[in-house]
């Protein structure tokens, strides 16, 4: 029996692509400015990174494609100040969830600033025992060590934890590395082949994991 679920935030509890056009003007506008260096690699590089900062944190993408120290420190700064405050919904299968009456935690990776002022606009603070946001600015701590903290802190069993995501490379992978059951959240089937204990293009089929 389930007796707590470990959320992700973006593209799980809300649909990043909603509040794209006005989160990512000025990132994108940066990287429009850098797109010759960028994309000296090949001319589709800055489109691809576009895509990706909406599924990926900024911080992993830049590893990925190599990124120089100027386009770097470009980026981050306008991340490390930057806030959503404009309004936002959650998926509206979400609101299905938020009143079972089993813990919640909220782990998300991310610019904490930013990550905060979403979690305010979504009004979902008192939906969560705890709330984490990883930072890889500011240190080694991962997803993973989230997720044994919270056993250790709380006294579960791993059979006892759910963890929902959409992200096999993230808080899937670090779950499954725990032995924690997963919900890869695939409302595009973009992942048809990725490891995932359970899957749905559905948030509600969580439900059908705890009845």
């Amino acid at each position: 029996m389930k007796t707590g679920l470990i959320f992700d935030l973006d593209n799980t509890i809300y649909p990043v692509n909603s509040i794209a056009d006005n989160l990512f003007a000025e990132l994108f506008g940066l990287l429009d400015r850098h797109a010759a260096v960028i994309n000296a690699g090949h001319s589709e590089t800055v489109n691809r990174i576009k895509e990706e900062m909406t599924r990926r944190p900024f911080q992993y993408i830049a590893d990925k494609y190599e990124l120089n120290d100027a386009i770097r420190q470009d980026m981050e700064e306008a991340l490390q100040s930057m806030t959503y405050d404009l309004p936002m919904q959650p998926f509206e299968e979400y609101h299905r969830l938020k009143d079972i009456p089993i813990e919640k935690f909220l782990v998300t990776t991310g610019y904490p600033k930013l990550q905060y002022s979403k979690i305010r606009q979504l009004d979902i603070e008192d939906d969560f025992k705890e709330i984490f946001i990883v930072d890889p600015d500011t240190g080694s701590q991962t997803k993973k060590d989230v997720f044994a903290a919270i056993i250790e802190k709380y006294g579960y069993r791993t059979e006892e934890l759910l963890v929902i995501g959409d992200d096999p490379a993230s808080e899937i992978k670090a779950a499954l590395e725990l032995r924690i059951d997963t919900f890869l959240f695939d409302p595009n089937n973009i992942y048809p082949d990725a490891d995932a204990t359970h899957r749905s293009n559905k948030l509600t089929g969580v439900l059908m994991l705890l009845s």
